[in-house]
């Protein structure tokens, strides 16, 4: 009882001085949506949605706090918040996420980095804000990167991290409005004092990498509002029955493992535990409690889904509906892009990505490709300064490059 005092009187301490500094005071945007007076809960209580959730539109905050990302405190302020989105079903949701505005910058004149995380793992210690907290988020030099270029960060943790639920990882039809809602929170919140005007780009790697280019898929119709001028997107995933051939039996397993438990969270008429053995049962329910990256690698590699399952539940007709629902591909960004991806991916194997960038340019987007001589993993790190400086271009208004 003592601890849950402790964080009450933190929690109402923060709250004082926060007001009386002034800081939950600010004018917000021109057409920002109301947004709580107060900060808080102070504790994982934050991540529960309310129920029944709040009427609204998406992006708009739900709750917010203050924070201290380990590894950006000195050049950025930040809050962690929890708005309304829209999940695979096109039902509302919540979800939470990290805003980040540069100091010594005007916020309303910073353009807008929607940045999507790459995979984190299915247990709640692996959320994305919290890794920020820690100082382990792998994405964190890109997002500083844009930080140190003087624009505004938001970062979604995606639909389902909290104690009690499940992420839908790598569900596109989720992943792409908790990706822009996450931008539209940022507009609303008025801590941030950012502009509704302020061009955007969606940026990402991995489960990023198809999380940004979902949004930039969806924007034309869930979010025409938004003043979107590009979408960088490394590693993307973009056929997840094509993905999974490459994982199954392999390094990657996990990976593919997540993603069956991330599409049946999403869409509960899947039912994976109906093809799950004991085993499956056993430790899938243990990765949800404890499982992130590495955990992911290093208890499941080269495992097979019939090590797993009594009969293997992507062969049938509701997944290969799912499946091809977050397929990429249909709807094309109608903004420039910039795709990259590893030469030798063992991850997220490279045709099926090179597909999708053969789609784009017979539709039309003037969209820059280019590999590099790397694996998944460093994929990130090769492509971050291209990625970086093609952004920076098209914040100054210069003609995206196309090698259509």
């Amino acid at each position: 009882m003592k601890s849950v005092h402790v964080r009450q009187l933190v929690s109402a301490l923060v709250s004082c001085c926060l007001v009386a500094l002034g800081v939950v005071a600010a004018s917000p945007p021109a057409g920002a949506a109301a947004a709580p007076i107060l900060p808080g809960p102070f504790d994982d209580s934050f991540y529960t949605p309310p129920s029944p959730l709040p009427a609204g539109k998406p992006g708009d905050v739900l709750r917010w706090r203050p924070t201290v990302p380990l590894l950006n405190a000195a050049n950025a302020d930040a809050w962690q918040v929890m708005y309304l989105s829209t999940n695979a079903q096109g039902r509302p949701d919540a979800v939470t996420g990290t805003i980040l505005v540069p100091k010594g910058k005007d916020p309303a004149a910073a353009p807008i980095v929607g940045y999507a995380v790459g995979t984190q793992g299915p247990a709640f210690k692996c959320t994305a804000s919290k890794a920020m907290e820690r100082g382990t988020l792998y994405d964190q030099p890109a997002i500083n990167d844009s930080l140190s270029s003087g624009y505004a960060v938001a970062v979604t943790d995606y639909e389902g991290y909290s104690p009690a639920t499940v992420p839908t990882y790598i569900t596109g039809q989720s992943m792409g409005p908790a990706v822009i809602d996450s931008v539209r929170a940022a507009q609303n919140l008025p801590s941030a004092r950012l502009a509704k005007s302020a061009k955007v780009i969606f940026q990402g790697y991995s489960q990023g990498g198809g999380g940004a280019m979902w949004a930039g898929e969806k924007q034309p119709s869930y979010a025409p509002e938004l003043n979107l001028v590009g979408v960088v997107a490394g590693g993307v995933p973009a056929d997840l029955t094509e993905v999974a051939k490459g994982l199954d039996g392999y390094i990657g397993f996990g990976f593919l493992a997540f993603a069956a438990v991330g599409l049946d969270a999403a869409y509960p008429d899947l039912k994976l535990d109906s093809f799950l053995n004991d085993t499956g049962r056993q430790q899938l329910s243990d990765a949800k409690k404890n499982a992130c990256v590495a955990e992911l690698l290093l208890n499941y590699s080269f495992k097979k889904i019939s090590d797993y399952t009594t009969s293997n539940p992507l062969a049938t007709p509701q997944w290969q509906a799912r499946l091809a629902q977050n397929k990429l591909g249909a709807n094309p960004p109608r903004v420039p892009v910039f795709q990259y991806h590893a030469s030798t991916d063992e991850i997220v194997n490279t045709p099926q990505a090179e597909t999708l960038h053969r789609t784009y340019c017979a539709a039309g987007v003037r969209e820059q490709w280019k590999t590099y001589i790397s694996d998944h993993a460093t994929g990130i790190l090769a492509g971050n300064a291209d990625a970086h400086q093609w952004i920076v271009n098209r914040f100054t208004g210069a003609a995206a490059p196309s090698n259509c």
